[in-house]
């Protein structure tokens, strides 16, 4: 088999980051980024975008989709489909090895498992003003759009309603353009150590002034509502800063619900290689190992 996107997918805390970007200095290689939160920016400590990663023998990897947006503005499945298709097409046609990196399975299953997208499924600003009308102004707005109902329980549930509605409205399809011919590789660790290595990032990034970051965006203007909805780091030190748990308590439960979104994690992957990827996992990500791996699945070793 011919690839054409090596992929390095994993849960939180493993170390993706700095693997993905040694792998491409040795294979010429650009990243693009699957995580749901690094597309923000000034959302960085809390985030794990550890920008200095992409500096292999003082040069830099280039990447994508990461800083691509302001955090007040929405970010979503179908947004990252078309800025994937725009990136790895940008990438293959200079010569460059795509490397898709993160740990954001939604959108690891779009790219690998080829989903199809309608835009207006996806679009949470329509859904919440849809939401606002009442039951009869929905079946007003449905019947206009679609006057034969084959399906009559979308007139009396108001969620069918409205997603009847948005699907209706949907201009186009968006899926991933590219015949993709991903070499899937995924890194772990036995669940003591990255419990660990879990709890002893957590401590650095405060360190770092995570907590200060968090402060910096709702001096921005960003709402306490806004940064719950980011969950885990942003969720948890918002509601420290409000006042309604204190210090203690934040780490406690931050770090509880960090393990417990890893596991999610890797339910996820799980589900995945159910459905049919094929996952190589490599143990504590050793670099020559999956090296060797990338190598004998026909991508030229450039350095």
């Amino acid at each position: 088999m011919s690839y054409n996107l090596i992929t390095i997918l994993g849960p939180t805390a493993t170390g993706k980051t700095g693997l993905a970007a040694h792998l491409a200095y040795e294979f010429k290689g650009e990243i693009i980024s699957a995580d749901s939160r690094q597309v923000y920016k000034g959302m960085d400590i809390g985030t794990g975008k550890d920008l200095s990663d992409y500096i292999i023998n003082n040069k830099k990897i280039r990447y994508h989709l990461i800083d691509i947006i302001e955090p007040k503005d929405e970010f979503n499945l179908f947004l990252f489909t078309k800025y994937f298709n725009e990136a790895f097409s940008d990438i293959t046609s200079r010569k460059k090895v795509p490397f898709l990196v993160g740990g954001t399975g939604l959108y690891l299953s779009a790219v690998l498992q080829k989903y199809m997208l309608k835009k207006a499924e996806l679009n949470e600003n329509a859904a919440v003003k849809l939401n606002s009308l009442s039951m009869e102004e929905l079946r007003k707005i449905l019947l206009s759009i679609k006057p034969k109902i084959h399906n009559k329980t979308d007139l009396e549930n108001k969620s069918r309603l409205i997603k009847a509605i948005l699907i209706e409205k949907a201009d186009k399809y968006q899926t991933v353009e590219a015949e993709i011919k991903p070499l899937v590789i995924g890194v772990k660790f036995e669940r003591d150590e990255l419990r660990n290595r879990i709890t002893e990032r957590l401590k650095k990034r405060l360190e770092a002034g995570m907590t200060d970051e968090v402060k910096k965006l709702i001096d921005s203007g960003i709402s306490y509502e806004r940064l719950l909805s980011f969950g885990l780091e942003y969720k948890y030190i918002s509601l420290y800063l409000r006042g309604e748990i204190n210090y203690n308590d934040m780490y406690k439960e931050l770090n509880t619900a960090i393990h417990n979104f890893a596991k999610r994690q890797m339910t996820w992957f799980r589900k995945m290689e159910r459905e049919g990827v094929k996952i190589n996992w490599i143990e504590g990500g050793n670099i020559s190992i999956t090296k060797n791996l990338i190598i004998k699945s026909g991508f030229e070793h450039s350095n």
